[in-house]
């Protein structure tokens, strides 16, 4: 990916209140502040689906969707890329979709192992171009895994956009994906679809957990 592809919020960056926008009232005890907020979040998808068009042009391509996080991000991708095939009448993409869901997280830490949890065969993606859609590339682990198989089933090509990619302290960024929306600061976040123990997926904002919020859903999901 080339310098300057990307949004990179400093680790030292200003964030908003949670006065400055709307946030449901039972999350409100449970967040240190808003990163970034969701009209942020659609216009940069905006320009990453024009990227994303723009080089793949009239090529049949196949958007893998990464569940459950990356279902929001996933959606509004695929929509903003279904315009430009409207709005472009010379050029467009035919588009197929599929789904897999992965599991790496137990609580706010990367388990280093990656599970497949349902989805079609990943024979169907032979000969295809894939675009993985994922919500968050953290220590990077888990996409390099899934990379690995899916290249065993011999796609065409293999290219990924992740709307986050977290920058690890004392490491910086682990794996850099084809497309990215922002690069963040190692801090965990929650909200439009990023969940912590299935919990702020409801949250349209991308925020900062409070540590009060971890103790909370922790010990709900372990009762």
């Amino acid at each position: 990916m080339a310098p300057g592809s990307y949004i990179k919020i400093a680790d030292e960056y200003k964030s908003f209140t949670l006065d400055h926008f709307c946030v449901p009232k039972h999350y409100e005890e449970d967040l240190e502040d808003i990163m970034i907020p969701w009209g942020l979040i659609q216009d940069r998808i905006e320009r990453l689906a024009r990227d994303i068009f723009q080089s793949v042009k009239d090529q049949p391509l196949t958007a893998v969707c990464i569940l459950k996080g990356g279902y929001r991000f996933f959606t509004d991708l695929l929509d903003k890329l279904t315009a430009l095939n409207r709005a472009h009448g010379h050029v467009s993409v035919p588009i197929t979709i599929d789904f897999i869901r992965l599991k790496s997280y137990e609580n706010d830490a990367s388990s280093g192992e990656i599970r497949i949890v349902g989805g079609d065969s990943l024979s169907s993606i032979a000969g295809r171009n894939i675009l993985v859609v994922e919500d968050i590339i953290d220590t990077g682990r888990t996409m390099i895994k899934l990379l690995e198989l899916l290249a065993e089933h011999k796609p065409a090509s293999v290219k990924v956009a992740s709307l986050l990619v977290k920058r690890r302290a004392g490491q910086g960024v682990t794996f850099r994906p084809d497309y990215c929306g922002f690069e963040i600061p190692d801090k965990f976040v929650v909200g439009y679809a990023l969940d912590y123990n299935e919990y702020f997926r409801d949250l349209n904002h991308i925020c900062v957990i409070n540590n009060a919020g971890k103790e909370k859903y922790r010990q709900t999901a372990t009762k």
